[in-house]
């Protein structure tokens, strides 16, 4: 896998990036985020998503459900959380601002 792996604790580490993820929450060895947008903003979303995760390497899954875009970042059976996946979410953060002209925080 690729990746540096230099954390001491990584622990301290993804609490201060789910801190500056907002919206970003931990279950397990997973990062999960729902965002509301239409059917149209999903689309765009969902495009930028892949490119972002395509340069990454790494294949989030994305749902829509109820008016809501899904998506999550790691395998329930998979390794620790890497720097990719923090990095991948916020370029998600940035892409859903961008699309949905969402403000910090929602």
């Amino acid at each position: 896998m690729r990746g540096r792996r230099q954390r001491r604790n990584g622990s301290d580490y993804l609490s201060d990036a789910l801190t500056l993820l907002s919206g970003w929450t931990q279950d397990g060895v997973q990062l999960k985020r729902e965002l509301a947008c239409d059917e149209s903003q999903h689309a765009a979303l969902t495009e930028r998503i892949k490119v972002a995760a395509d340069t990454l390497r790494i294949r989030p899954t994305i749902r829509r459900t109820d008016g809501h875009t899904q998506i999550c970042l790691g395998s329930r059976d998979g390794d620790a959380i890497t720097d990719g996946q923090v990095t991948l979410a916020a370029r998600i953060e940035d892409a859903y601002r961008t699309v949905c002209g969402a403000s910090t925080g929602h």
